[in-house]
């Protein structure tokens, strides 16, 4: 995806229109300017050739982000209950609430993924997570905890918003040969996210956010896709994926494809 400035007065009008659009247009209209180098990793990351190891190294690596949705949501409904006068209390509690069921169990689903790849039980992931999936989801403990809840919103609209799209539960499956069984994760996240993407940017724009509330919600968006796509190019290096067991240091994430 390309932006192509095509003189001042358009310029203006684009500026005019994203100050008058909606919460959840003017984030989208932001993580566009980071979105192409997240396809260039994604695209790489799901090349045919070595698919097999880095599916399973993608499964242990994506297991260590997804066990930390419910606790951050949790500690975000922590956060916003004991505030009851904030205005956002009540409708991001909600918010919470529902999402945490909906999420909950979904790193089992990772963990079943990778015995049905091939992975053994004594392969599962190990106690400390790599250093690129601390970059992505460290920051929002610090935010829910030293500054607002609704921070989170930002990076759930990354995690659902850039999702694994339709067709690539049936690519890796015909490069591969590995079993449906071992494909759980990708397909159900495929299916599910869209609906719950526009529930959240439903909830974005009917929020009563400040300015500073609204720029929070987008730094906190624009540092998820950042760290989303460092840990992409990570997962589609060349090299052999490394233990599952996590055995030595991870390479540097910070370099792109």
């Amino acid at each position: 995806m390309s932006i192509t400035w095509t003189s001042t007065s358009a310029s203006t009008a684009a500026a005019a229109n994203t100050a008058t659009a909606t919460v959840s247009t003017r984030l989208r209209t932001k993580l566009l300017l980071l979105e192409p180098e997240f396809r260039g990793a994604t695209t790489h990351m799901w090349r045919a050739e070595g698919l097999v190891d880095r599916y399973r190294n993608y499964l242990s690596t994506m297991h260590a982000v997804i066990r930390a949705s419910v606790p951050l949501m949790e500690l975000a409904l922590w956060r916003a209950s004991d505030d009851p006068g904030d205005p956002l209390s009540e409708p991001l509690s909600a918010y919470l609430v529902e999402h945490i069921r909906e999420e909950a169990g979904h790193d089992a689903w990772l963990l079943e993924d990778l015995v049905a790849a091939g992975a053994t039980a004594g392969d599962a992931p190990g106690p400390l997570p790599p250093p690129d999936v601390a970059t992505l989801v460290g920051p929002q403990f610090y935010w829910i905890e030293n500054h607002h809840p609704v921070t989170l919103l930002g990076y759930i609209a990354v995690l659902e918003g850039y999702a694994p799209v339709p067709g690539l539960t049936d690519r890796i499956a015909s490069l591969t040969g590995l079993p449906a069984a071992a494909l759980r994760t990708v397909r159900e996240h495929a299916a599910l996210d869209t609906d719950h993407l526009d529930e959240l940017y439903a909830l974005l724009d009917r929020l009563p956010l400040t300015r500073d509330q609204e720029a929070a919600v987008a730094v906190s968006a624009l540092h998820s896709l950042d760290a989303l796509t460092r840990l992409f190019v990570r997962l589609g290096r060349s090299a052999p994926a490394p233990s599952l067991r996590g055995a030595g240091p991870t390479s540097p994430t910070g370099v792109t494809p």
